[in-house]
């Protein structure tokens, strides 16, 4: 194949925009932010867990609590009945009157271990919404950094895209002015290459595979038409001529 020197030359400028745009790529998915917005949401997953566990240990200390006041009404009530009808004196049986004092008796230690069991359940519903309200905050503070990284990240990677895009204009129009047949062998090339397809030849060292080039290749480049598309004996990649070619 043979293409004018000019048009070799603008080949390595493709080369040097594609290579841009490999670097963009890449530096668009390894932006430090992918990792801090996945850990983030890694540790606001498992907050957000804790939490519904704890607003549930809350909600059911709470029906506890509810239930064990409730017994603790009922008992009173029946004390306070008790003890109206003790001293109405409409009870007149001395045995009635015994068993209804034991009665109150009995009334009022139930009470006092209902009681017990309200304030044990009050202090573990406390304990509860303390948990509640740690790990609302917790959650909201990482929602805020993780919130943060993804407009940090968006931001890097609109600066990213835009650079992008001119590089991709400029290569357009590069690639444009070259015969179709060295773009397509240069695409080809390139694909196979790892997004290298073409490599300036410096000091008789090919900047593809950084080899040099033995002593019969040299002489074999001079004696080469300046059009001739050369190709990287070891690489295979297009080596293009330029003035610092060292032949």
């Amino acid at each position: 194949m043979n293409a004018d020197p000019a048009d070799q030359i603008r080949l390595l400028d493709v080369q040097a925009l594609d290579l841009r745009l490999s670097q963009l790529d890449h530096k668009r998915g390894s932006l430090p932010e992918h990792a801090e917005i996945e850990s983030l949401t890694k540790d606001l997953a498992q907050l957000k867990d804790l939490l519904v566990a704890s607003q549930t240990e809350e909600s059911d200390t709470a029906r506890e609590q509810t239930k064990a006041e409730q017994d603790v009404d009922q008992v009173r009530q029946r004390a306070v009945r008790d003890q109206q009808r003790l001293d109405s004196g409409t009870v007149s049986s001395s045995k009635d009157l015994e068993s209804l004092q034991r009665e109150i008796v009995s009334l009022a230690k139930r009470q006092g271990d209902l009681e017990d069991v309200v304030l044990e359940v009050m202090e573990r519903r406390e304990s509860a919404q303390e948990r509640v309200a740690e790990l609302t905050e917790r959650v909201s503070s990482v929602q805020a950094r993780t919130d943060d990284a993804i407009v940090r990240r968006d931001a890097a990677t609109e600066g990213l895209d835009a650079e992008a895009a001119t590089v991709t204009k400029e290569r357009e129009v590069v690639a444009g002015t070259l015969p179709a047949d060295l773009l397509k062998l240069y695409e080809k090339l390139r694909t196979q290459q790892g997004g290298v397809g073409a490599a300036r030849l410096y000091r008789r060292r090919c900047e593809g595979c950084q080899l040099e080039l033995n002593i019969t290749e040299v002489n074999e480049v001079k004696a080469a038409p300046r059009d001739a598309v050369w190709r990287c004996e070891n690489c295979r990649r297009i080596l293009v001529r330029t003035a610092d070619s060292g032949l």
